[in-house]
């Protein structure tokens, strides 16, 4: 047998060579990567997070605006956003397609429906295409495509569109249309750098307060796989959305409705360049009401020649005769007063110039009482030489005249005293040259309303986590000082009255037939700039509180260049129904008024619920038992306190809840049982309540909604009056 000889076969060598050596490479880089985690200097951990976990975005609310008894002014509300398809890639049956196929037809329907939308734009917009000639997927159309309602929605999917779609979003939404808007503000929503949306405050309490308003969105994190499915097993890291804080303001929105009210009927019938009111609470500083014309609807950002700023705080004016309120409390005040005593009206020389009164000749001879009355500008003058001119200056200091009043208001204006010249010293004290702002003019008229004690006003009650109820911020009363004695202040209420009854007084376009109102009209030359003046051209005010004997309110108007030769008149237009269906809301009767008769309560927690009826109806108020009676466990008011006769004081105890007679009762106290009750009560309307949907004397055992429809005294009084009689033919 031969035997075989080996041959070395240099290429299988070489083929062992070069694969063995890419297996030891491989191994070698399997190795390094158990045993690094690494590669590229990467981990590969966190590369495969990056490309497998998702997040997504929980929305945060932004926090609601509420007035003092907790309606809602401003709030977010569900809206829709428009989207539009415009890749044909999207469409995978020609029968159903999911693009925007006819973008004409499109175009126009879409404009019928949102006008705000040009149709040449939307055209544009659904045909646009980049620089390489390609139609990008989808399109929206900015704002004009944002905030759109459901109703709006819906009609415009019942076309059928291809390609249209909406989704959900969240708008900013004001309930009561105009209402307070130069205070509120409003906010819209405005798009990130990352392509998102947050609604920000743009102006007023939406602005100052957008930090504390805005919320901070949330997440959700998870795990999927490479076709985008939830991995199973994944875990999912949810960190919550912190809603905005809300802020419960002072204003009452029945008292801003009223003034809402009264100021656009005014506008219309008068149609006057500006006007300005502010309705305030004398004990505390509150700002209850607050509006201005021309104004804008929130929701609409709609309005015509207005100034985009709050004129009660920011814009200052020469006040007029109103400033004479506080040049006869400095009168008062340094003893300088004499209401019999005499001087010449008519004319005042101020070295080479002539103070004149308003009628140019005066009166004759008559007296310092009389010369308020009748508004004179000559009594001012002879007063502040009585008074001593720094004196004068400085009681106008402890007004609060010439500085920021501290309300808690973006940019207050202080106004300006003028005291370098004789004349600038003399007309300061009628209400001219000087300058100040109307809400310096609330502040100074509470220390006459209230004793003496001159109250720092403000806007914001609290503000409240609303996820905790937890009261983050909490404004309490103010004193700014006590600028006259309470003597002084009450002597001062008695005079002011006196220009409401008074035969030729000037203010008696103001008199209320059921309240005794305290106050001084405002006629204050328009200034041209130049330190002259437009000739018949005014801006006239008032300035009042009542009932003059415990002054519930005050109140502060202008009208700037009425049409109309009695300027007073429209003025008295919004000072006489406002502050009239204000007192009745706040159930401040006018038999009450003139006894100023009250009571007082205590904390009767722990009592029989039927021996605190007996003893507060002998005190000449009202008790509701709210429960099935027997031991007190809650109470409202709280005691101990003085109540004017009248006033209801709610008694909480166990058990069901037998429903009163609400007819007549004003919408705080509906509220007041609201909340005592925990009942299901919805409220409709304005004033004071009218009928009720469930009869009084009916026990409430189950949860089922009560409407108490309410009515404002002037819808109630042309009811009665316009309503024909049973069987009365109508026309």
């Amino acid at each position: 047998m031969k035997k075989k000889r080996f041959r070395f076969q240099w290429g299988a060598f070489l083929l062992l060579i070069f694969y063995g050596g890419l297996f030891f490479l491989l191994f070698s880089r399997m190795f390094m990567l158990q045993a690094t985690g690494e590669v590229e200097g990467q981990e590969l951990a966190a590369r495969a997070a990056a490309k497998y976990s998702k997040e997504s975005v929980i929305a945060a609310n932004r926090g609601k605006i509420y007035d003092t008894n907790g309606q809602v002014i401003a709030e977010d509300t569900l809206s829709y956003r428009l989207i539009a398809i415009v890749s044909e890639k999207a469409t995978t049956d020609d029968k159903n397609p999911r693009h925007v196929v006819d973008p004409k037809k499109t175009a126009k329907i879409l404009h019928e429906y949102i006008p705000a939308m040009d149709e040449e734009k939307i055209y544009k917009q659904l045909t646009r295409v980049n620089n390489k000639g390609e139609k990008p997927y989808q399109v929206e159309f900015g704002s004009a495509g944002r905030g759109i309602s459901h109703e709006i929605m819906s009609k415009i999917k019942a076309e059928k569109l291809p390609g249209i779609l909406f989704v959900n979003d969240l708008k900013r939404y004001y309930p009561n249309g105009i209402f307070a808007s130069h205070l509120i503000g409003f906010a819209i929503k405005e798009e990130n750098k990352d392509r998102t949306f947050t609604t920000k405050g743009k102006m007023g309490l939406e602005l100052t307060y957008n930090k504390e308003l805005t919320g901070k969105d949330g997440k959700v994190e998870y795990e999927t796989d490479a076709f985008h499915y939830l991995l199973p097993n994944s875990e999912k890291m949810v960190t919550p959305a912190k809603n905005g804080d809300d802020i419960y303001l002072t204003l009452d929105k029945t008292i801003q409705s009223f003034l809402e009210e009264a100021m656009t009927s005014v506008e219309k019938e008068y149609n006057p360049e500006a006007m300005t009111a502010i309705v305030a609470d004398p004990k505390t500083g509150k700002i209850l009401a607050m509006s201005q014309r021309p104004t804008f609807n929130p929701d609409t950002r709609e309005g015509n020649n207005m100034k985009w700023l709050n004129e009660a705080i920011e814009e200052t004016i020469e006040p007029g005769s109103t400033m004479k309120t506080f040049t006869l409390a400095s009168a008062i005040d340094t003893g300088a007063w004499d209401p019999n005593k005499k001087y010449m009206s008519g004319q005042y020389r101020v070295l080479d110039r002539t103070i004149k009164d308003y009628n140019k000749v005066g009166w004759g001879t008559i007296t310092y009482l009389q010369g308020i009355q009748r508004s004179s500008n000559t009594a001012m003058a002879h007063l502040l030489k009585l008074i001593g001119e720094d004196v004068f200056f400085d009681y106008l200091d402890r007004f609060g005249f010439g500085k920021k009043t501290g309300i808690d208001l973006p940019n207050e204006a202080s106004g300006k005293l003028l005291s370098k010249y004789p004349i600038e010293r003399v007309t300061t004290a009628f209400g001219q040259g000087s300058t100040v702002t109307p809400i310096q003019l609330i502040q100074a008229m509470t220390a006459i309303a209230n004793d003496g004690k001159m109250m720092q006003p403000y806007v914001i009650d609290r503000i409240v986590d609303p996820s905790t109820g937890k009261t983050i911020k909490k404004h309490e009363p103010i004193v700014k000082g006590k600028p006259v004695s309470a003597d002084t202040a009450k002597q001062v209420k008695e005079i002011l009255a006196s220009t409401l009854t008074a035969e030729l007084g000037t203010a008696v376009d103001f008199a209320l037939d059921e309240y005794v109102v305290a106050g001084k009209t405002g006629t204050a030359q328009i200034p041209l700039g130049n330190g002259d003046y437009f000739a018949n051209e005014y801006l006239y005010s008032f300035l009042g509180m009542a009932p003059v004997d415990n002054p519930q309110l005050i109140m502060y108007v202008s009208v700037k260049r009425p049409k109309t030769k009695t300027g007073a008149v429209p003025v008295s237009k919004v000072f006489k129904p406002v502050m009239l269906n204000s007192l009745k809301y706040l159930n401040v009767n006018p038999e009450d008024v003139k006894h100023v008769d009250d009571t007082t309560i205590q904390d009767y927690t722990g009592k029989s619920a039927e021996a605190i009826q007996v003893e507060l109806s002998n005190d000449g108020l009202k008790p509701i038992i709210v429960g099935s009676g027997g031991k007190i466990i809650d109470q409202y008011p709280k005691g101990p306190q003085k109540l004017v006769k009248g006033n209801l004081v709610f008694l909480k105890t166990e058990g069901d809840v037998t429903l009163p007679d609400f007819t007549n009762w004003s919408l705080r106290n509906v509220l007041a049982f609201k909340t005592m009750a925990n009942l299901e009560i919805e409220v409709v309307g304005e004033g004071f309540v009218a009928n009720q949907s469930v009869s009084a004397g009916t026990v409430i055992t189950d949860r089922s909604p009560i409407v108490v429809k309410l009515k404002t005294p002037a819808e109630s009084f042309k009811q009665d009056v316009e309503t024909p009689s049973e069987g009365e033919p109508t026309e």
